[in-house]
């Protein structure tokens, strides 16, 4: 009973620690021998995110991650708004901007305590094929090695191409012409680091964006877009990177941590599932980072995959449950796609009809509120809601709305996360990562199942008569009532539970 995990980012440690923590043994393999700690690459990790790692023992992450209140937002030379971040009421921060670096760095010393974990590190995948199995072909500094594992989870990155190619998959889409130079600076200035900027057109970038975001330690993470082309070595050897750097922060002293240029994408494998084998994270879907929907998603995927592959191999579902996990995590993976393939039309447009409207909502934005909500500068990640999941029981009473205004969650309802909240039981979240939780309300009882009593109403809006069942990866795939008729509510999981009134009316809600 093994899962190997290919790839050792951030996606494949979260994977790899969810997995131990249900108790499957996991070969985790990676190509490189060791760390690069240098880089902030991924630094905007979203409330859920931190929820996950939080129940994995890294809730000092949410701690030392830094938390920015205000997002400013400019044209040329003009501030159009200025928005502040609500309270919403959580133990955790909305998101903390944290360096990838130490979020690898703390998961690896979790990864270190588990002993359920097998690191193999310089392990160049070069193979996978399953032969009833899964069998991963490695090449290291000794020499070919093979792993034979029950399942395997792909987190080998956007530069998997290897393992996508031994699947049968590709990441179809488009890439954007235009690049994006990223500095890590350590500066001093006052005031910054609870703000976001993001420039449009500004005089030290004209014709393209300027985004700026602040990192704990004095450390601020600035990103300009640049021209198709551009030469950082040149840039850097005539002086114009420092001309670049000061032209933002002025005649202050500074140090240069890291530098880098991308070029974004989108591009989604058309399936996340190839038989034994699970794809997750940036080895199934690339996007643009505003609105930090890349490593967050890929976190997602890895909840969803674990829980669901450690129910399979204790006996508890039929292989077809893994099948639902293309379907649930491929159709987040494509509203992702569309969410940042909006940002990018605004901040990079591509035809005249988009540049048109650009100009036409950053001009009206400088007097006119209204227009400062069609402002694209990306959308921060958020939870998808698996309401058109074959797990998920639509409630006609609670009926989804459909993607709720920016900032705003989904009322809780079948297909969507339980809020963040506490019972006298402990924090929702983590009873449901324990295995599947019957939520009832006074009067009801549930059988077969772990269930935790809820008041009437409150954070859920519970009503009497209801008890609601929640998945592990803590999200409502059904709410029930006494004298409910409904049969295998979680398709190929059996003996999730039964729902019994105090007077022996009963709903099924799985066989």
């Amino acid at each position: 009973m093994t899962v190997a995990v290919l790839g050792s980012g951030p996606v494949g440690q979260t994977a790899a620690l969810l997995l131990a923590r249900r108790g499957v043994p996991v070969v985790l393999v990676d190509r490189h021998d060791r760390r690069d700690p240098v880089g902030s690459k991924a630094i905007c990790h979203q409330r859920d995110t931190l929820d996950v790692w939080a129940w994995l023992g890294a809730g000092r992450l949410a701690e030392e991650g830094l938390t920015w209140t205000t997002a400013r937002t400019f044209h040329r030379d003009r501030e159009l708004f200025s928005l502040k971040l609500p309270d919403a009421g959580s133990a955790l921060p909305p998101f903390v901007n944290l360096s990838q670096a130490r979020v690898e760095e703390v998961l690896d010393e979790l990864i270190a305590r588990e002993p359920l974990i097998d690191v193999r590190r310089g392990h160049r995948v070069t193979g996978v094929t399953q032969p009833g199995c899964v069998v991963v072909e490695c090449a290291t500094a000794e020499g070919p090695r093979r792993i034979e594992a029950d399942y395997a989870l792909a987190c080998a990155g956007a530069r998997g191409d290897t393992v996508r190619r031994a699947l049968g998959r590709s990441l179809g889409g488009v890439s954007f012409r235009d690049l994006f130079l990223i500095c890590d600076i350590r500066a001093d200035l006052p005031g910054w680091a609870a703000e976001r900027r993001f420039h449009f057109d500004p005089p030290f970038n004209p014709g393209r964006q300027v985004l700026i975001h602040p990192c704990p330690g004095s450390r601020f993470r600035i990103d300009w877009q640049v021209p198709d082309g551009y030469d950082l070595a040149a840039e850097e050897t005539g002086g114009a990177l420092d001309h670049r750097i000061r032209a933002i922060i002025g005649d202050r002293p500074y140090e240069v941590l890291w530098r880098s240029v991308y070029r974004f994408h989108t591009r989604l494998a058309d399936r996340m599932r190839a038989g034994r084998v699970l794809l997750a994270g940036d080895c199934a879907h690339l996007v643009a980072p505003f609105g930090a929907r890349g490593l967050n998603s890929g976190v997602a995927d890895a909840e969803n995959a674990a829980w669901k592959l450690a129910a399979v191999l204790r006996g508890e579902a039929g292989e077809e449950l893994l099948e639902s996990y293309h379907v649930e995590r491929h159709a987040a993976a494509v509203e992702n796609a569309a969410v940042t393939t909006a940002t990018m039309d605004f901040l990079v447009p591509r035809t005249e009809a988009q540049r048109r409207h650009r100009l036409d909502v950053l001009t009206r934005a400088e007097d006119d509120p209204a227009a400062c909500a069609q402002v694209d500068s990306g959308r921060l990640a958020e939870p998808f809601w698996y309401v058109d999941s074959p797990l998920t029981t639509p409630d006609p009473r609670r009926p989804f709305a459909g993607r709720p205004p920016r900032g705003a969650l989904p009322p809780p309802g079948p297909g969507v996360l339980l809020p963040d909240v506490t019972v006298t039981a402990g924090r929702l979240r983590d009873l449901a990562r324990q295995g599947f939780l019957v939520l009832t309300t006074p009067g009801v009882r549930a059988e077969g199942t772990r269930s935790v009593e809820i008041p009437v109403g409150g954070a859920l809006g519970a009503r009497p008569g209801e008890a609601w069942l929640v998945r592990p990866d803590a999200y409502v795939a059904a709410v029930l009532r006494v004298g409910d008729q409904r049969a295998h509510l979680v398709p190929g999981v059996r003996g999730v539970t039964r729902i019994v009134d105090d007077v022996g009316d009963r709903a099924h809600a799985a066989e």
